[in-house]
């Protein structure tokens, strides 16, 4: 459906030039995105949806070069796109070529295609207005449902969310088991919201979406509206447990804050937000113990920082050594386990993730480095390089219809902080989410002049 007109940009264009094509997207677009995040809950189900929006976008793509109509998105949209794929999915399949799995590398790197057309998928949906206030009025939705959700886990003091325990009911109703073992609900020591507590991880997937919803309660009721947003969102954070994501949501309140308070009023949330913490240090034990551990890594010895850590001392010691022996392509993507034996600093110890390998390098560069070399590494920074350039030379009106975008994207690979593994199904399928957002809201239209 075409964008209305006062959405379009109005320049003139120079005498004798063709006006620039409108972008009208695709309509539906909308609804694989909103179900694709919806469906997080259900990993499984939520990955079909991923691949069936991306064997439709590409049906829809064959089918439009049959006639003429509107265009999905703009030249500089597609290559942008498209490059920021390239600069995730090459470094997997270059890594692939002495991997310590080259089987599993090249598996991964085949599946990972899907996200192409996906990728594209999704920046249809933000290409009109329509689109951007439906997908990121829907992840506003989606984030306000969640984050009510958990405090109410909170608030009732049970295992699960009152959604969660819906889903586990229906789960139970339909094979007969739910969706968490006995083993992993004995484990739970944070808050699992929509999530579950077999699979922990709100707090990063709330802390990195949050500007969706920050920034509609901002333009919906003012900074009132932002600050009961901040102040709810920000307890569901702290309460989900990962300190990565506190530094995460930190982030996110420093990016979009500064604009609406100001830096005294935004010092002076800071300080309230200092306050809070104590509060719920007194009040969860869960919060109290993660900042005791945090407070070992001033003790000056390498267990203390190790234990501060969680562990992540040892992991990115035998990252250093897969870099250091793999310092081209890597080890391979999602290579970490195989190769984590060879450079355990500390063979056979217990630590904080139990026996056996750790899974991933729990830190972007450090990832990127080992599971894909220097040559993964320097198409990364190129894709961020290509990313800060379109924000660069935009508009300032393009510039605010893919500020929550970029401000997500941003924290999410925020380099000086720990992270989940961004070649794994679920985290790399949000972070890639999040860079067609920006670059299908940032280049929505054609450049007029």
């Amino acid at each position: 459906m075409p964008e209305p007109a006062a959405s379009v940009a109005t320049q003139t264009p120079p005498s004798g030039a063709a006006p620039p094509q409108e972008i009208a997207g695709w309509r539906w677009a909308p609804v694989w995105v909103l179900a694709y995040v919806a469906l997080l809950f259900a990993p499984g189900f939520a990955e079909t949806v991923l691949s069936l929006g991306a064997l439709t976008m590409l049906v829809k793509l064959a089918l439009g070069r049959m006639r003429t109509g509107p265009r999905l998105l703009s030249d500089a949209a597609w290559a942008l796109t498209s490059a920021l794929f390239a600069a995730y999915w090459l470094p997997e399949l270059v890594s692939a070529i002495d991997a310590v799995d080259p089987a599993r590398a090249l598996r991964e790197a085949a599946v990972d295609l899907r996200y192409l057309p996906f990728l594209w998928l999704v920046a249809a949906a933000v290409a009109s207005a329509r689109g951007r206030r439906i997908t990121f009025g829907g992840l506003a939705l989606i984030l306000a449902v969640w984050t009510v959700d958990a405090l109410l886990q909170a608030l009732l003091g049970g295992l699960e969310s009152p959604l969660f325990q819906a889903i586990d009911a229906a789960k139970h109703a339909i094979s007969g088991h739910g969706m968490c073992t006995a083993a992993e609900l004995a484990l739970v020591d944070r808050l699992g919201g929509v999530l579950g507590p077999c699979n922990l991880k709100l707090g990063q997937v709330i802390a990195s979406f949050s500007p969706f919803l920050l920034y509609a309660a901002g333009r919906r009721f003012g900074v009132a509206g932002w600050l009961v947003a901040t102040a709810l969102t920000g307890v569901v954070v702290v309460l989900a447990g990962s300190r990565a994501s506190w530094i995460t949501f930190a982030l996110v309140l420093l990016l979009s804050g500064w604009r609406l308070l100001g830096w005294q009023k935004l010092l002076a949330l800071f300080a309230c937000g200092l306050i809070a913490l104590v509060v719920l240090d007194r009040a969860s034990p869960q919060v109290h113990e993660r900042l005791v551990r945090t407070a070992h890594i001033v003790s000056g010895d390498g267990s203390g920082v190790d234990d501060a850590l969680s562990g992540r001392a040892r992991i990115w010691r035998a990252a250093g050594c897969m870099i250091a022996e793999h310092p081209l392509n890597g080890v391979g993507a999602r290579g970490f386990r195989e190769a984590f034996p060879a450079c355990d600093p500390t063979p056979g110890v217990n630590t904080s993730w139990g026996y056996g390998p750790a899974l991933h390098a729990h830190q972007l560069v450090l990832e990127v480095l080992s599971e894909t070399g220097a040559f993964g590494l320097l198409l990364w920074l190129a894709g961020m390089a290509l990313a800060w350039r379109a924000w660069a030379v935009a508009d300032a009106q393009a510039r605010e219809r893919a500020r929550p975008a970029m401000v997500a994207l941003a924290v999410t690979v925020f380099p000086l902080n720990t992270h989940l593994a961004f070649y794994s199904t679920f985290w790399g399928g949000l972070t890639l989410l999040l860079a067609a957002l920006y670059a299908g809201s940032l280049l929505a239209q054609p450049r007029s002049e």
